[in-house]
């Protein structure tokens, strides 16, 4: 992936630039190679800030990464990114593997004529049989059987925090990295499950 770098009256590292190199390869990876990244690094006061935007060719990205240090901020601008990333692609896998309707064939009723025994009574009269009465017979079509379409897992590390937090601390993680599921313990081994539920609010499940 192409990378493009911005300093706003700062200095830029090699190592800063191979951690950043490093981080979009794995993005580009996720996004495809048409894909290029501009970063800016700035600061104010002691507060480091990294401004990530990544283009691909049906997705643009922007995060942003704020910490003591360049490094810490530019790693949390590209765990952003990389959620992003990760959430588009699985997205297009799930709308690509949905079946299409099937269509259900239905035939309208078959409608026989109807019977010569209503002929003239002069014809029975001079000895020809009549003939036959025939009724109609409708034809039904049964509806093909539904198919069972198996769920999509996709394995996600970056749901379980790897350091104890509060449950405080747990909100704005996932608030902040727009998560949908964290997994997190706090400081006295007590574990929990914070999720979002569909109608945006966020629900704690204690783990016994």
């Amino acid at each position: 992936m192409e990378v493009e770098f911005t300093a706003r009256q700062v200095k830029i590292s090699r190592s800063l630039r191979e951690l950043a190199e490093e981080g979009m390869t794995r993005i580009g990876r996720i996004l495809g190679r048409t894909a290029h990244a501009s970063i800016t690094f700035s600061a104010q006061r002691h507060l480091h800030i990294v401004e990530l935007t990544v283009q691909a060719r049906l997705q643009k990205i922007a995060a942003t990464g704020k910490a003591s240090t360049f490094d810490a901020a530019l790693r949390q601008a590209m765990a952003h990114a990389e959620h992003q990333a990760l959430r588009h692609r699985d997205r297009k896998i799930v709308v690509k593997r949905l079946p299409k309707e099937e269509k259900v064939l239905s035939a309208p009723p078959v409608a026989r004529p109807k019977s010569r025994a209503a002929q003239p009574e002069a014809e029975a009269d001079e000895g020809k049989p009549a003939g036959r009465a025939r009724t109609s017979i409708a034809v039904h079509s049964f509806p093909v059987r539904a198919t069972v379409v198996e769920p999509h897992i996709v394995k996600n590390g970056d749901a379980v925090a790897l350091r104890p937090m509060t449950i405080e601390e747990a909100v704005k993680d996932a608030e902040f990295r727009d998560r949908d599921l964290l997994v997190f313990r706090t400081a006295a081994g007590e574990m929990y499950v914070l999720h979002r539920r569909r109608d945006g609010e966020m629900e704690l499940v204690e783990i016994p």
